[in-house]
């Protein structure tokens, strides 16, 4: 059974998260990291200073909506990917194996740069300065939005960046649904902890695969009561095939 926990980097899902494992209770938690975001996690949490001389490397692009998610973090009275974080340290506390499921960071930005082209990085850029001036209102408002209608967001990505939907969603939907199909073969349980734009991707693969899945969702986190933890959608499958 794979369990597709779908979260957002920048609000306060901690509480449900935790609640979400001490039900379910998962013999191995897989994150939507590399080791080496991982690390520089820790370090932006331990030492801002250090991490800030770290970020002189980072290209551009990815230092805007990096900040950019960390003023959005601040507003929910949080770190970005402290989500990430929390499902990390409960793992180590239980000590449960963890799984670090994503594409390396670094090297998927650079392939993404390389191959969009100008008008799209121009785009890019100016969604990425304009979001340090967007509201806590109009997020909220936004995510309403999505909510009624994930498909037509994710097609609207595509249109406005291809690039964006192919290399940072399509291709990390196919490498990490790999990962987490390996895990399921080792583990009876796996819970996943991955940003919420990835479930409806990752949900096909597994159906289409008849793999056994449950998903939580970012709007469910939100609103988490501890009686939610019935209100998840199941999935049941007894066939299981590797890609």
């Amino acid at each position: 059974m794979i369990i597709l926990i779908g979260t957002g980097h920048v609000f306060n899902l901690s509480q449900a998260i935790t609640d979400i494992f001490e039900e379910k209770q998962p013999d191995i938690v897989c994150v939507e990291l590399d080791k080496q975001r991982y690390q520089a996690l820790l370090l932006k949490k331990n030492d801002p200073e250090k991490y800030k001389k770290m970020e002189r490397n980072i290209p551009i692009i990815y230092k805007v909506l990096s900040r950019f998610q960390d003023g959005m973090a601040k507003e929910y009275g949080v770190t970005a990917g402290e989500e990430m974080l929390t499902s990390i340290d409960y793992a180590q506390r239980h000590q449960i194996p963890i799984a670090f499921v994503d594409m390396n960071a670094q090297n998927l930005f650079t392939k993404m740069l390389k191959s969009m082209s100008f008008s799209e990085k121009f785009k890019l850029m100016l969604s990425g300065f304009g979001g340090f001036f967007v509201s806590k209102k109009k997020v909220e408002k936004e995510l309403s939005k999505i909510d009624k209608n994930f498909d037509d967001y994710i097609v609207e990505i595509g249109k406005k960046f291809p690039t964006i939907k192919r290399v940072l969603i399509d291709e990390r939907n196919m490498f990490m649904v790999r990962q987490l199909i390996t895990a399921n073969e080792q583990y009876e349980k796996v819970i996943a902890v991955l940003g919420d734009g990835h479930i409806p991707g990752l949900s096909t693969y597994l159906e289409k695969r008849k793999i056994s899945f449950e998903t939580v969702r970012l709007r469910d986190l939100r609103n988490w009561t501890t009686s939610d933890i019935d209100s998840s959608t199941a999935h049941f499958s007894t066939e299981i095939k590797p890609i």
